[in-house]
């Protein structure tokens, strides 16, 4: 019964976002606009309407919107399939590949729990063992959902099992709720620290290049390792502070931890391999282009390293389908964002909402626009959806508010997954952390409003010098 009155719901979507969509192709088209590109912006919208309210799979969605542009002649089928020969979506289904070598080896836990043998005798140094495990795997492993939810969850769940006390509920879910919480806000943050680390961020850099902005692996990673290491260290202090554990000391995580360890036995061949190929990667995406390198290519490289010794296999691959979900949807927004931006879209769009912004100072418009882009997050349940629908259109604003190309581009980049914190919906991780059961939403929502704060002010003010030093402003 129930599945039958959710199908009945995604059916009325399709059709409402249908109705919609029909109504406003018909409308009159301001003359400044090229007819395909008014019909293309409508595609794009009733897209994006669509990822948000999910009436079928992102990647059903997406694909409907390549038909609807071939049908209706807005592009032609080599056109609408010209995104998924862009380097930067191919970059992001190698990373995805090479992730699975973290966790088929094991190695990825076995940093995790090697970290929390280490320093995890209090109930704060448990969450900074999850924090610095989850900030090491990020570079190379682009989805929060495989990395939180595959690698950081398991072992943040045993963790809070160990303080369960029938008796006293209150106490381990109290200590739950912490340490889901900091797992939360940590991927929110390690998502942010590479372009590599989830796959809405290589997005972000296709925009910016479609504006005539190159930003590298390195330019990325270098802007954001200062605020972004400042923010882990303070993030799990504020979580404390906010919603304190009952139990604040325990030798019970590093003697799990050393269980774990003991079980897995001696470090294998194919996780010294892993980790050899992860050292690789790292160094080659930061020195690569002093060798010709792009990060595309030292991507499969390393792939390919992990495929010949078997550490993992093609048909593994093969059966990614998440990557391949995430190469179809990807390689589809690419291809609407490039034509949006060749029809000129974007910067009619822009220069419409500049109109607004002219009896402020440049200053009070970059605050304005900056919050106004964080906090809309309240109304995204997908990452990817925000920068989608508002970074090409507010890259335009910071750029015609002074702000240097380069650095809007960051920033916006940045903003766009530091806000996925604020709800228990807002990046793909969360709600596996949420669904623990340890916090009633209020207190996550609360702790995910003061924390962007914080995040606010560390970006602006650590993040704000940083980049000086950096001469990105």
């Amino acid at each position: 019964m129930l599945n039958k009155a959710k199908k009945h719901k995604q059916n009325l979507i399709l059709l409402v976002i249908l109705g919609v969509s029909l109504i406003m192709w018909y409308l009159p088209v301001s003359e400044a606009l090229p007819e395909n590109g008014w019909h293309l912006l409508i595609i794009f919208i009733a897209t994006i309407i669509g990822i948000v309210l999910n009436p079928l799979p992102m990647g059903v969605i997406t694909l409907l919107s390549i038909l609807a542009c071939v049908l209706t002649n807005t592009l032609s089928l080599a056109e609408c399939l010209s995104g998924f020969s862009d380097s930067i979506v191919w970059l992001i289904i190698f990373a995805f590949f090479i992730s699975n070598g973290f966790i088929k080896t094991g190695l990825g836990s076995r940093i995790a729990y090697y970290v929390l043998s280490k320093i995890g005798h209090s109930t704060l140094g448990i969450s900074y063992a999850l924090v610095i495990a989850d900030f090491i795997l990020s570079p190379l492993i682009p989805s929060a959902s495989a990395r939180g939810g595959g690698i950081i969850f398991p072992i943040a769940k045993s963790i809070c099992k160990s303080f369960s006390d029938e008796e006293h509920p209150g106490i381990s879910s109290r200590n739950g709720g912490f340490i889901m919480s900091v797992c939360a806000q940590s991927t929110v943050i390690t998502s942010t620290l590479f372009i590599t680390a989830m796959a809405a961020n290589p997005l972000a850099v296709k925009f910016a290049a479609s504006a005539g902005i190159a930003i590298s692996w390195t330019d990325w990673a270098l802007a954001a390792i200062v605020p972004g290491i400042v923010s882990l260290g303070v993030m799990p202090l504020v979580v404390y502070y906010l919603y304190p554990p009952t139990i604040r000391y325990s030798n019970s995580a590093p003697q799990i931890a050393k269980e774990k360890l003991d079980a897995m036995g001696k470090i294998s061949l194919h996780e010294i391999i892993m980790m050899a190929v992860f050292v690789i990667l790292i160094a080659l995406w930061i020195n690569g282009s002093k060798f010709g390198l792009s990060p595309t290519t030292v991507a499969l490289l390393g792939l390919s390293i992990l495929l010949v010794a078997k550490v993992i296999h093609f048909e593994d691959n093969l059966a990614d389908k998440g990557a391949w979900h995430t190469f179809i949807w990807f390689g589809t927004l690419v291809m609407l964002s490039d034509f949006l931006s060749k029809f000129g879209l974007m910067t009619w769009f822009g220069s419409k909402l500049q109109f607004f912004l002219m009896s402020s100072s440049p200053v009070n418009s970059l605050i304005i626009l900056s919050l106004i882009y964080f906090y809309i997050h309240y109304f995204f349940a997908s990452t990817t959806a925000h920068i989608s629908v508002l970074l090409p259109t507010f890259l335009v604003l910071f750029i015609n508010a002074g702000v240097p190309g380069v650095i809007a581009a960051l920033i916006l980049s940045f903003l766009s997954t530091l806000s996925s914190g604020l709800t228990h919906f807002g990046l793909s991780s969360t709600p596996i952390f949420f669904g623990a059961g340890y916090m009633r939403t209020k207190d996550w929502w609360y702790i995910g409003w003061i924390t962007s704060i914080v995040y606010l002010l560390i970006w602006v003010g650590v993040g704000g010098m940083w980049w000086k030093l950096l001469n990105l402003w």
